[in-house]
């Protein structure tokens, strides 16, 4: 990851950004959820949304110019949001085929939908999605993952102990689990039907809707009770995946046919680890993010030498930002770059 590049005085700014490596954003709020559009026709278009302790919060759908190098908010899709958004994610549609979709989850799972009007774009609110027929409170979501292969499925995640599939194009929910014996901090889909899940109770559990009866425990957190806070699974190669322990410096990385035993430890953070993120291109590649401000990546095909060699298994690639790192994301359809959020920054970075 180089540094930025700054205009020259001769006007070949555009050409010096070009090769810009690294474009900044500072927002009007601090950021923890963040995400890529992934549509052919929005590259460089990210949504952020705010971190505020108050009920009022704020996302922003922002947009890299790069013939100027800016990252600008459009101010017709920026919106009002109840509780700082604890994920957002956008439609899993590269080919452009599906309404422009935006999910969120906090106290509900929310759809939003960019359509185009007479003076341009607009954001409106599609679904809110309650799993609580009981009453109008339902325990407040922790994550979701939108499933790539069937986008019309989304997972959500909650400190209820319950995972739920939904299907947004019915707006039903098509199975709730009780998933594990604590709060489920976040899920991940493997497959159509398969997923994963890692909770407070310090487990990693993988769910086939075929069989909703069992669940495969693939790993214990080794301290009793010990919270599992983040997971990510491998797109490129499904028997991977990797989560994150609560206040640790290292990442977990597993493989689902040998459970219990992770692969690597991956362990040169010097503080907490944030966030994860697998390459979308490439199935050895993972980046970590954490509260030491480091963005870290790694080639797992040479794990096995570190592993051999003295002193164990370094990353290939780091990157210092300027304050803790709180959210990481790889873009799917630009996979030389990476996105990160720290403090009121969003920060995207040409791997």
């Amino acid at each position: 990851m180089g540094t930025n590049s700054n205009p020259d005085k001769n006007g070949s700014d555009v050409q010096q950004q070009r090769r810009s490596e690294i474009y900044t954003y500072e927002a009007p709020f601090d950021i923890y959820a963040m995400n890529w559009s992934v549509r052919r026709d929005k590259k460089y278009r990210l949504a952020v949304g705010s971190l505020l302790e108050q009920y009022s919060n704020r996302v922003q759908i922002v947009q890299l110019d790069d013939s100027t190098g800016e990252i600008r908010p459009d101010p017709n899709l920026s919106f009002d949001h109840p509780y700082p958004p604890t994920k957002l994610v956008f439609v899993p549609d590269k080919e452009c085929q599906r309404p422009d979709l935006l999910a969120s989850s906090s106290d509900f799972l929310r759809l939003w939908q960019i359509s185009d009007s007479g003076d341009g774009q607009r954001m409106e609110l599609k679904s809110l999605l309650n799993n609580n027929r009981s009453s109008e409170f339902s325990g407040p979501l922790t994550s979701f993952d939108w499933n790539e292969a069937e986008p019309r499925r989304i997972g959500t995640s909650s400190i209820d102990t319950t995972c739920t599939i939904w299907d947004i194009e019915r707006e039903i929910v098509d199975t709730q689990l009780i998933a594990h014996d604590k709060e489920v901090n976040d899920i991940a889909w493997g497959d159509v039907g398969v997923f994963a899940s890692v909770s407070a109770d310090g487990s990693v559990r993988v769910f086939d809707l075929r069989d909703k009866e069992n669940s495969t425990i693939i790993y214990d957190s080794p301290e009793p009770n010990t919270p599992l806070v983040r997971l990510g699974w491998n797109k490129q190669d499904p028997r991977y995946m990797a989560t994150i322990v609560m206040d640790s410096c290292k990442v977990v990385v597993l493989d689902i046919r040998f459970p219990t035993l992770p692969v690597v430890e991956l362990q040169r953070h010097k503080a907490s680890v944030n966030a994860v993120a697998w390459a979308p291109h490439s199935s050895c590649h993972i980046c970590t993010a954490g509260d030491d401000s480091q963005a870290l990546i790694w080639d797992l095909s040479t794990m096995g030498r570190a592993a051999a060699a003295e002193g164990g298994f370094d990353p290939i690639l780091a990157y210092t930002a300027g304050a803790e790192i709180e959210q990481l994301q790889w873009s799917s359809t630009l996979p030389d770059w990476v996105a990160i959020a720290f403090s009121n920054k969003l920060q995207i970075l040409r791997v």
